[in-house]
């Protein structure tokens, strides 16, 4: 076996054992572009031989997708099928698992009308409400992974020969995910405890605000009460402990909905669905998103910021310091899976439940009441450079730095 093939082999067993951590007897459902197909009956293989009962495969061709937004009537962009929603809601109700191997091109939409997608896009999230609280509250093992496809490694490596991009993107994938040297699910569990002693750190401090200085970014943000930080993965209700996503480098809390104000300025690109936003600015007031800006896809944040009343505050507090492994190899790769993890990040929208003592066992409206956010969508956006200060507030008034140029202080 040659040395690619032996990494290979490594990460499909890697993102079946630690990533979604199949269970003798249990359904897998995964999503996968049709570029991808041979990694995938990899993944298909190494989960049958770890005991799943069945493996189904939902095939993605970003090409066809692209087709419906150039043609199809203008009457059909807020139609999304339940059955698919309903499936997938019926596969996690019955303990099933999701891997989805998600690498969207980043300039899959370019030319297409903003409002098509966004129509689409909120569409999909209404129908899929009922599945998306399985996966907030961690009801189910659910893992987002990524392989390369050409036009990703296109944009991704575009300063290397044409034939070479697409293996530099596997060397990459494979790096930041700790697989080539020594044991991969070993060098995962090592991971994921540097990660769980980082959050019970932050815990235990339980500050009330975080107060972020950069440039272009004057930010405090409130904490909820009863917040928890987590950090690598979680366990689901049966006891059983997945990584939803791999690369991970995070530990991420809730913020209060109400709480957020300032200005704040991103430091990476975001892919929002196959459309790139660069530079963009937010301003809150209490918590409430009162101005925007980009200085390329402003059409594309408006359409985000308009999905809901929620889409406009955030979600998630997230904390990655600069030194890390996928900052490191100082590329941006128009995916927020990675680039979320390279740098410290929001999300506006949806909060995950989980970060709040019993909030997964909160109504819509409890979780409100208590500062969580709710939305139909839920968005990464990164933040994070070595110019980045974060201070600290502690119950009791006092103040502490927590980043200093990027770095962790505590």
């Amino acid at each position: 076996m040659d040395g690619f093939t032996k990494k290979l082999e490594q990460y499909a067993e890697l993102v079946v054992k630690v990533g979604v951590n199949i269970q003798k007897g249990q359904v897998l459902h995964l999503q996968s572009p049709i570029e991808a197909a041979e990694f995938t009956r990899l993944v298909v293989q190494k989960a049958y031989e770890a005991g799943a009962k069945y493996v189904e495969i939902e095939w993605e061709d970003e090409a066809s997708t692209r087709l419906r937004y150039e043609y199809a009537s203008e009457d059909t962009f807020d139609y999304y099928p339940t059955f698919k929603a309903e499936a997938l809601e019926k596969l996690a109700a019955e303990g099933g698992a999701v891997m989805h191997i998600k690498v969207p091109d980043p300039e899959l939409y370019r030319g297409i009308d903003s409002s098509r997608v966004a129509r689409a896009t909120k569409a999909a999230a209404a129908a899929r409400k009922g599945y998306q609280q399985f996966v907030r509250t961690n009801q189910l093992a659910w893992c987002l992974i990524k392989a390369p496809t050409r036009a990703w490694a296109n944009k991704v490596f575009a300063d290397l020969p044409e034939n070479e991009r697409v293996d530099a993107m596997w060397e990459t994938i494979f790096r930041m995910n700790r697989v080539g040297e020594g044991d991969a699910v070993e060098n995962w569990q090592n991971h994921i405890q540097t990660l769980k002693d980082m959050q019970a750190k932050l815990n235990e401090k339980n500050y009330k605000s975080l107060h972020y200085r950069a440039p272009g970014t004057d930010l405090k943000v409130e904490l909820a009460p009863d917040h928890l930080w987590l950090g690598g993965g979680d366990t689901n209700r049966a006891g059983v402990y997945f990584v939803a996503n791999m690369p991970t480098e995070e530990v991420y809390t809730m913020p209060n909905r109400t709480g957020v104000n300032g200005t704040v300025t991103s430091t990476m690109p975001l892919n929002l669905n196959g459309r790139l936003v660069e530079k963009l600015s937010l301003t809150f007031e209490n918590g409430r998103v009162v101005a925007f800006d980009a200085e390329s896809g402003r059409e594309h944040l408006e359409s985000l910021l308009d999905t809901d009343e929620g889409a406009k505050y955030l979600g998630e507090v997230a904390l990655v310091p600069y030194d890390s492994p996928i900052s490191n190899l100082n590329r941006v790769f128009y995916n927020t899976g990675i680039d979320e993890n390279a740098s410290c990040h929001f999300a506006l929208g949806s909060c995950y439940p989980v970060n709040m003592k019993g909030g997964a066992d909160l109504t819509q409206n409890q979780l409100l009441a208590r500062g969580g956010n709710s939305s139909l969508t839920h968005v990464d956006f990164m933040v994070g450079s070595n110019q980045m200060d974060i201070d600290g507030e502690l119950q009791d008034g006092t103040v502490e730095p927590v980043f200093r140029a990027g770095q962790w202080t505590i």
